[in-house]
């Protein structure tokens, strides 16, 4: 018997605000940020990563930030006007024919029809979430479901400063 190497390719979307927001909640901090670096080989679990596209509205993304993600993840920022909901939706549609799955990144039940149409044009479609902010109905219509847990992000506590020294 001979094995056999899967070899997928995935793209991730990242609903930022949706996603920030779960993350704010769950460790009850303002500072709390997703560690892609633990967060994306989970995701993946050994498939290939063709792009990572982090969508979000309304305060700018850091350069540092969006450079990390390039650097790392060949990943991208997409700027939005209001809500990600309809930019993420044109890309994954976008990619349906380029990947064999898609992984969405958000708990939001407005992505249950995109879900759905993904499927039904032959995608596997994946969704990875905060549990507890996850509509029930989006982890039901979805391929498969990753939950995002406190191992998942951290609390920036910022750069300390040294002290000057006092003459």
């Amino acid at each position: 018997m001979s094995d056999y190497i899967i070899n997928q390719s995935v793209a991730i979307l990242c609903d930022g605000n949706n996603i920030e927001r779960s993350i704010h909640e769950a460790s009850k901090s303002k500072k709390a940020m997703i560690n892609f670096d633990t967060l994306i080989p989970k995701l993946l679990n050994g498939r290939g990563l063709n792009r990572l596209i982090y969508f979000r509205e309304g305060i700018a993304i850091s350069d540092k930030f969006a450079e990390r993600l390039h650097e790392n993840y060949y990943g991208s920022v997409v700027p939005c006007h209001k809500s990600a909901d309809i930019p993420l939706s044109i890309k994954a549609t976008q990619l349906a024919s380029k990947v064999d799955t898609l992984i969405i990144m958000s708990g939001d039940s407005d992505y249950v029809e995109l879900v759905s149409h993904l499927k039904s044009e032959g995608v596997r479609v994946e969704i990875a979430a905060v549990k507890k902010n996850t509509a029930q109905i989006l982890r039901d219509e979805a391929d498969f479901y990753h939950e995002i847990t406190s191992d998942d992000w951290f609390v920036y506590r910022g750069v300390k400063k040294p002290r000057g020294r006092k003459s």
